[in-house]
């Protein structure tokens, strides 16, 4: 819901996000759905406890971000509906663009140095982590049957889709990748779907830049060529 007394500008403010997501998964995961709207400068996402379920995201102009509140309002993000609204405060890549930028007090760089440090304490657990014998890295929960061999195609095959996707969902996703015509679903068949493209380096450039991409934290997007 948008707040009357603060005026649209480039950064908007996105709360009521699932707290349970990675930092750093979190910030790709919003840096690509959002950047359908145009030129994202930063995406600011801290998991300090004041913070948590927080984030904001900085466009290149107003148009794109004012798009942006518009079109997302309560889109499912990981399960939550994403409560957007202009932020208050200038972001600082944006002030720095513009010669404005006047340094604040220190609390968020402290904030930030203790949560990298937290973070590269808890790293070396995921050492423990099981691996496949052979040495190869952990494969994905879902696989896509016989698909990954698939020739190129200007087809994607979607699969592992929460049964409530819908098809503007995907559209929202792939529409920012060039050369995109349309989303199919298949009723039939919940969990899948097929992205079309002008040509299959276009389709390409879309199944590398959304592969395993989350909608929900529990369904990663596997994609691949569709059969020709």
């Amino acid at each position: 819901m948008l707040t009357a007394d603060i005026p649209p500008n480039q950064s908007i403010y996105i709360k009521n996000l699932n707290e349970r997501i990675k930092k750093e998964e979190l910030k790709r995961s919003l840096y690509c759905l959002f950047s359908q709207f145009g030129r994202i400068l930063d995406v600011v996402a801290l998991k300090t406890p004041k913070l948590r379920g927080q984030a904001w995201v900085a466009f290149s102009d107003v148009t794109a971000a004012t798009n942006a509140v518009r079109q997302m309002q309560n889109f499912p993000f990981y399960d939550k509906p994403m409560r957007i609204q202009f932020a208050k405060e200038k972001s600082d890549c944006i002030a720095k663009e513009e010669g404005t930028f006047v340094p604040k007090d220190k609390k968020r760089k402290k904030e930030e140095k203790a949560e990298r440090k937290r973070e590269e304490t808890q790293r070396p657990n995921t050492a423990n982590a099981p691996t496949p014998q052979n040495g190869a890295p952990p494969p994905s929960s879902f696989k896509p049957s016989g698909q990954d061999a698939m020739p190129p195609n200007n087809i994607l095959f979607i699969q592992n889709l929460p049964h409530d996707t819908t098809t503007a969902m995907l559209e929202f996703l792939f529409r920012q990748y060039p050369g995109f015509k349309e989303i199919r679903m298949v009723a039939a068949k919940p969990g899948i779907a097929f992205a079309e493209f002008e040509d299959d380096a276009k389709s390409s450039m879309a199944m590398q830049g959304l592969q395993d991409f989350k909608i929900t934290p529990q369904f990663p997007m596997l994609i691949s060529f569709a059969k020709k």
